[in-house]
């Protein structure tokens, strides 16, 4: 069939494909919704959603924050003499009246505790002072015996099995020998003493066993101030006048060449060689 020719309405159309309606409807844009305004048509979610009042700090929490504040840096030690109560048996061993016991916070040994005097005459004088009081010396040579009795006993707990003297006695025990095998005397194993020149302000002793085994013991002055003059037994308190550790700097101790506390090795300025070297003498130490 022939194609008809285009009709003016026909070609009209054709010149405008998307003719425009003669009236425009107007859009409405929706109002923006503030975030999370749905949920806050709820009365609990409201509650839930509005700014908190800061909590308010317990009573424990108020007294860790003064102390923190007061006892802090070298005179950190004064917290556990103020409160020993508020403290943890992880870090507080025993206290009294007159002493606290604490773990020492960077032990150099595998155990190792501080004995804090409570007399606030006594505790914030140098050792050399405060234990030249002969009746004050006493008693903190009487505390000092018991803290050996308890590190020997814990020694024995933690390392008995590895010794042979140990061994031994149990063997001779079995077949009821008591006589002669009376096993480790561990107490010989426990150091007790003050640095010349403490690194904290308030008066304390430290009990330690010697073995110097720990993560610890990190720098060269660390092992020379436990394995020289610069740690003076508290048995040796009150000092002499003339006592040459009254004066650490002008010995030098903290710079001596260093020695193995078991065997006397000299190791020189090593310290890495000296490290390695306590390894394998805690070994052979636990096994005596």
């Amino acid at each position: 069939m022939p194609l008809q020719p285009l009709t003016p309405s026909v070609r009209l159309l054709r010149r405008q494909p998307n003719p425009q309606p003669r009236f425009k409807t107007p859009v409405r844009t929706p109002k923006p919704i503030p975030p999370f305004a749905f949920l806050t048509k709820s009365p609990v979610v409201s509650v839930l959603m509005s700014p908190r009042k800061p909590k308010s700090p317990t009573l424990s929490e108020s007294k860790t924050a003064i102390q923190k504040s007061i006892f802090s840096s070298r005179n950190g030690l004064g917290a556990y003499i103020a409160d020993p109560a508020s403290y943890p048996s992880s870090r507080v061993i025993t206290y009294s009246d007159a002493f606290v016991t604490i773990h020492d916070l960077y032990p150099k040994s595998s155990i190792h505790l501080l004995l804090l005097p409570r007399d606030p005459s006594k505790n914030l004088q140098d050792p050399f002072t405060a234990l030249a009081d002969p009746v004050f010396c006493a008693q903190v040579q009487a505390e000092v015996r018991k803290l050996r009795m308890l590190v020997a006993k814990e020694l024995k707990r933690r390392f008995g099995r590895d010794s042979a003297l140990e061994q031994r006695r149990e063997q001779a025990l079995e077949k009821g020998e008591e006589e002669g095998h009376e096993g480790r005397d561990w107490s010989q194993d426990v150091m007790a003493g003050i640095h010349a020149r403490p690194s904290m302000n308030h008066l304390h002793i430290h009990i330690l066993s010697r073995d110097f085994h720990s993560d610890c013991m990190r720098h060269r002055k660390h092992y020379n101030s436990f394995h020289t003059g610069f740690f003076i037994d508290v048995d040796d308190f009150p000092l002499a006048e003339d006592d040459p550790r009254r004066d650490p700097g002008r010995v030098g101790f903290l710079n001596k060449e260093f020695r193995c506390w078991r065997c006397e090795k000299d190791f020189g300025k090593s310290f890495a060689a000296l490290k390695r070297h306590l390894e394998d003498e805690f070994e052979d130490w636990k096994k005596v």
